[in-house]
């Protein structure tokens, strides 16, 4: 049985004929490729052999072959993230799903739309201990906004279609899928993919309070010490453009939280920088010190905020726009909530404002300005820029932003001291251009994440900045890039330290570096050549950039860059443990 482009092209013809007899598997095909799924990234295993068989016999959805479960959903994670799309996944049971929990809780952590579809023994097996039989819907039940056990194959298609839309509407987030093999085998009459879904359960607010986006459009005209707060929420809720139109209405300071970076330009003057753990003091003290608060598709968490009683200490008023209700008033108590989408939720807050007689007040404005301008005077981001004896890791990062401010590029990161250093000194003007992990901060997505954003973007260039440390995690699918022609270019900034632990040692444990030294790092120009990509080892600050222009000259190949940084440099700001979020260490000097 053919399910080719042939046939999807005749589908609207043959809607009057017979219902066909499918496989599950044959039906989950018809339901990706309904859903407009391009590709999917898996790994194959003894359950999910009828489902491979039926991508055997289709043409429109590319499936890429990774090297480890983990990468196969974090590589369709950073593809949902840079294209907005739902990412997809097949894993087989047992310790197909288990590997891939990692990316799952990545995922969720950060409310990235993904449906993860997974193989499982057959349902008269099913408790018995059968051979790759583990609880996936017990074991990711934490971890994903829902789940799903196939019990019968005439559920597929509406099973699919409840998958995709939970998965994108509302909050984003995972939803799994778990098929066991005679579900994927039996067949059923199909009568084609449901158009609609409707369930009693599930009905996410979009809307927002009209009463409460007005008193939150008269506590904004009236303030003295405004600022605007975003997170993430505003990429995925695809409001970059109605909050960049409220900033530039209003004049008001904007700061965004890391994974909100590129949701208002940080080029432009109105733009704080990074606020939390390793925020700027200008982003940090204007938080503390506001007295309107307009939080935007954020959830004021521990590295944002620090020591919540800190942060209460001042008297500020707080609006909160989520689609979330239960992000609101979860750490910080707020005073005007708004549960809505925030796409629909600042467009009817421009409305009023356009409509308003209230205009802001100028001069509390410009006092409070002035008050940010001497806080951003401090120049906390600088470092040692005229070092000519050993690569300050920031520098790798600025020259790089250098040479791409113009350029069609995305960066993606591993995790720990490299991942603040590119939040901090590359300027992101653009969405979705940013893609870590956030919450649950998870070392090895960077390369896998590149290769899913550049299968989905040829065109661009996808550069991974992470650390000798987090790149060993998943190194293993430069496989994958080779095998699928991801070129893409990898920027190691390798201090021999699990870096931001070393830190952490070194300021909170007297220096007691317990293991978070590498004494036996591989020679990465060798293994990245053993896997035929380029390497290159640069250890001179004045070969920083020629590398990063010869790596670029490569556009068809996936070039490694070794870069040997200081390995004493560390990430400034930073408020510690339990400090409060202006109770920043600006440097050496501070501790």
């Amino acid at each position: 049985m053919e399910i080719n482009k042939a046939e999807l092209a005749s589908a609207a013809a043959a809607s009057g004929a017979a219902p066909q007899e499918l496989r599950g598997a044959e039906i989950l095909i018809k339901a990706l490729q309904a859903e407009g799924v391009k590709y999917i990234w898996g790994y194959p295993g003894g359950a999910v052999l009828h489902i491979y068989d039926a991508f055997y016999k289709q043409d429109t959805i590319q499936h890429v072959l990774v090297r480890h479960e983990q990468a196969a959903v974090h590589a369709a994670d950073g593809y949902a993230r840079a294209t907005g799309d739902v990412g997809v996944s097949l894993v087989t049971s047992g310790p197909g799903l288990t590997n891939a929990v990692t990316g799952i809780a990545t995922a969720y952590m950060d409310s990235i739309p993904m449906v993860i579809i997974a193989g499982q023994v057959p349902t008269a097996a099913i408790g018995l201990d059968a051979f790759q039989e583990c609880d996936t819907v017990g074991i990711t039940r934490p971890i994903v906004k829902h789940n799903f056990l196939v019990k019968d194959v005439r559920d597929m298609a509406m099973v699919m279609k409840k998958a995709f839309h939970i998965a994108r509407s509302g909050r984003p987030g995972p939803v799994v899928v778990d098929i066991p093999k005679d579900v994927s085998f039996n067949k059923t009459a199909y009568t084609g993919y449901p158009e609609s879904v409707s369930m009693r359960s599930y009905n996410p607010v979009r809307k927002g309070h009209g009463g409460q986006i007005r008193k939150a459009l008269q506590l904004l005209l009236s303030a003295k010490r405004p600022y605007i707060y975003t997170g993430g929420g505003v990429l995925l809720g695809n409001a970059v453009q109605e909050l960049r139109t409220l900033v530039d209405m209003l004049g008001y300071p904007v700061t965004n939280t890391l994974m909100g970076l590129g949701a208002y330009p940080a080029t432009d003057r109105k733009f704080l920088g990074m606020l939390g753990m390793h925020g700027t003091v200008e982003a940090n003290n204007a938080m503390q010190n506001c007295d309107v608060l307009l939080a935007v598709g954020a959830r004021f968490d521990d590295r944002v905020i620090g020591n919540p009683k800190h942060f209460a200490q001042n008297e500020r008023k707080i609006i909160h726009i989520d689609i979330d209700p239960s992000s609101i008033s979860k750490r910080v108590k707020v005073d005007v909530p708004i549960v809505g989408d925030v796409k629909d939720v600042l467009t009817e807050l421009i409305s009023m404002v356009r409509e308003s007689p209230l205009r802001p007040d100028e001069k509390a404005l410009a006092g409070w300005w002035e008050a940010i301008e001497g806080w951003r005077s401090t120049d906390c981001l600088k470092y040692d820029r005229g070092n000519k004896d050993v690569i300050k890791p920031q520098y790798v990062v600025e020259t790089l932003w250098n040479m791409t401010k113009d350029a069609d590029a995305y960066i993606t990161s591993d995790v720990g001291q490299h991942q603040m250093w590119a939040a901090q000194y590359y300027k992101f003007n653009e969405p979705r251009r940013w893609i870590n992990s956030g919450g649950l901060g998870t070392m090895g997505v960077g390369i896998p994440y590149a290769m899913g954003i550049k299968l989905a973007k040829p065109e661009s260039e996808v550069f991974c900045v992470t650390g000798e440390g987090s790149v060993q995690m998943c190194i293993q699918e430069l496989s994958t890039c080779l095998q699928y022609n991801t070129p893409i270019k990898i920027m190691a900034l390798n201090n021999r330290y699990l870096g931001m632990v070393r830190q952490w040692q070194e300021l909170d444990y007297e220096g007691r570096y317990s293991h978070s030294y590498m004494d036996a790092l591989p020679n990465f120009v060798k293994l990245a050549e053993a896997y035929g990509h380029v390497g290159m080892l640069i250890e001179r600050p004045q070969d920083v950039e020629g590398a990063l222009r010869e790596a670029r000259k490569l556009k068809d190949r996936t070039v490694f860059m070794d870069f040997r940084t200081d390995p004493t440099e560390n990430v400034f700001p930073m408020v510690r443990a339990g400090k409060g979020i202006t109770e920043m260490t600006l440097g050496a000097e501070d501790l």
